[in-house]
């Protein structure tokens, strides 16, 4: 199968400071983001390594049509076995320095090694004019932000941005990988946030990744004129639609509350009081008096599901505010106000933080008796101190788990480590089959499914179709908010290479993208013990009695890693996050 030319993938290694090509496997050319994460780190990367070590393989790949003129196209994967769950895990972010990657012909950077000096700072420069390692002991200790601004200060207007916060230099196992979004502020609001990966890239040594693709142009499709032709078709057929992210995720709340599935204290009630002073309803309600906007974050993106959120004088605060973060900083703390969750989301970005994995540990933190529940202000403080590297500060910056250990509070809503989302598997059963089997731990991203009615029978069934459409999206580029099918994403890749892609082919990458995830887990040391949700969530329930819990027994789970008989519904399956 033909590819554009010129493709290459990217070796840094931050022992030496190196940095080397070479040509991208012909073998590869239909794998990009998650699924050509999973099988560098199958192939290269110990899976019994310290997380944090030099044998850890940092992962940075764009999805297949990245770069192009497809909408909503650009999202990139970082990738590498995780320091929160031990496992093998890749986040998924917005922002544009996936495109620019692809612009620059580069499917994929794998970072490697680590330096001798821990105190050392280091950035990695990928434009036109080359690519190097070059010192960044200037940055040491910045926040997302002002590192971006700074960054923006010393490279082209053409150039965006990888960055990580304090928390990723502290190698906090909470830490995110932050990436720039397409305005001209280049702000860090798109994070790659679970997992601890922010953590792996500090490792490394490593501050900022600064891509710059000058005046390269997008990829350039194989069959240009059908390419063209399917980009339109689909863009119009979508905005025509009922475009169900048109004022955010945010906007989710009521329908959450309503399902028991908007967690309050620590998951011990599935509603919050406070719902509706969440809503995100009360967001786009301040555009008008305060500024602000829903835009897109990355170019060519139309969704455009992002909130711009401004602060009571009009002053830029932080983008976007999701209905993850609302719920786990918001409602599972007991925070009544969302300008109190825009506030901890803003000061999470800053300091490179997965919102999910900080509002989970202080929610435990909060139940252990050790904060007083909706303290909003206390819970700011408390953010800040992780940046400061405070004893408590890193307990709470390395996540849920870390803070149980701390208290020795019993409620810790993980799996394998990683914080349960919002969405709650006690209503949601095939949602909750998705977590305890999912290779990335407890993660909606992965496979989501919210039908509380569905019954029993269906539910192995639905998570693996959920979650090979799922890990086909996440290799392809486009935001699930796009909700492509398999159909439309074997299209693309049609196009652009030139020649068919069956639904077979479609469809056998996204299972062997998943057994490579399951296969690494596996010789990390993971058993089937390991594949089920904590016995908080099957013994104590939501609901009007609390008589909902997760009852999927062991067995159901289990069928997930069983292969289904490929049916033309998952074709035209929507990818859901």
């Amino acid at each position: 199968m033909a590819g554009p030319e010129g493709d290459r993938l990217i070796r840094v290694d931050m022992t030496n400071q190196t940095v080397s090509e070479e040509p991208y496997p012909d073998e590869w050319k239909l794998l990009g983001g998650r699924a050509l994460s999973a099988k560098i780190l199958l192939a290269e990367c110990d899976p019994t390594c310290d997380p944090l070590g030099p044998d850890n393989v940092l992962v940075m790949a764009p999805g297949v049509v990245s770069g192009t003129m497809a909408p909503t196209s650009g999202r990139i994967s970082i990738g590498g076995k995780s320091p929160l769950t031990g496992g093998i895990k890749e986040a998924n972010a917005g922002g544009n320095p996936g495109q620019d990657l692809m612009k620059l012909g580069i499917r994929v950077v794998v970072v490697t090694g680590k330096p001798s000096d821990p105190e050392k700072r280091y950035g990695l420069e990928l434009t036109t004019d080359g690519m190097k390692v070059v010192a960044a002991d200037d940055y040491k200790g910045m926040w997302n932000y002002a590192c971006c601004e700074k960054l923006a200060e010393n490279y082209s207007k053409t150039a965006s941005f990888i960055t990580i916060g304090p928390a990723g230099e502290l190698q906090l196992t909470g830490a995110s990988v932050a990436c720039t979004d397409q305005q001209k502020e280049r702000r860090p609001a798109r994070h790659a946030a679970r997992g601890g990966l922010g953590a792996v890239m500090g490792s490394k040594g490593l501050k900022y990744v600064a891509v710059d693709p000058g005046r390269a142009r997008v990829r350039r499709p194989a069959d240009m004129k059908g390419f063209s032709a399917k980009c339109k078709t689909y863009t119009k057929d979508y905005l025509a639609g009922p475009q169900m992210f048109k004022t955010g995720t945010s906007s989710v709340v009521p329908v959450a509350n309503m399902l028991h599935t908007f967690p309050y204290k620590n998951r011990t009630e599935g509603q919050s009081p406070d719902a509706d002073t969440l809503d995100g309803k009360n967001i786009n309600a301040s555009f008008e008096e305060r500024g602000g906007e829903m835009h897109n974050c990355m170019t060519g993106c139309i969704v455009q599901c992002s909130n711009i959120v401004h602060d009571a004088e009009g002053n830029y605060k932080t983008s976007a505010l999701e209905f993850e973060t609302l719920t786990l900083l918001g409602a599972n703390c007991a925070v009544a106000s969302w300008e109190d969750v825009a506030d901890l989301d803003r000061l999470c970005d800053e300091v490179g933080l997965d919102t999910i994995e900080t509002g989970a540990a202080i929610a435990i933190l909060m139940d252990a008796g050790e904060m007083e529940w909706g303290d909003a202000e206390a819970m700011k403080k408390l953010v800040r101190e992780i940046a400061e590297g405070t004893e408590l500060g890193v307990a709470v910056g390395n996540g849920a788990v870390s803070v149980g250990v701390r208290t020795g509070h019993k409620r810790v809503p993980v799996v394998r480590g990683q914080a349960v989302p919002a969405w709650d598997p006690r209503p949601l059963k095939a949602t909750g089959i998705s977590y305890a089997i999912g290779p990335m731990g407890a993660d909606h991203t992965a496979g989501l499914i919210v039908n509380p009615g569905m019954p029993a029978d269906q539910w192995a069934q639905a998570s693996q179709e959920v979650q090979l459409v799922n890990a086909v999206c996440d290799s392809s580029g486009f935001c699930q908010f796009l909700q492509p099918t398999l159909d439309d994403i074997r299209e693309y890749y049609g196009l652009l290479y030139g020649e068919e892609v069956s639904r077979q082919q479609i469809a056998d990458q996204g299972w062997e993208c998943l057994q490579d995830e399951w296969e690494f887990n596996r010789r990390a040391g993971f058993t089937e013990a390991d594949d089920d949700i904590p016995a908080c969530l099957r013994e104590e329930g939501v609901g009007p009695d609390h008589s909902i819990v997760f009852d999927v027994p062991l067995d159901v789970i289990q069928q997930v890693k069983t292969r289904f008989e490929l049916r033309d519904e998952l074709f035209a399956a929507k990818a859901s996050g």
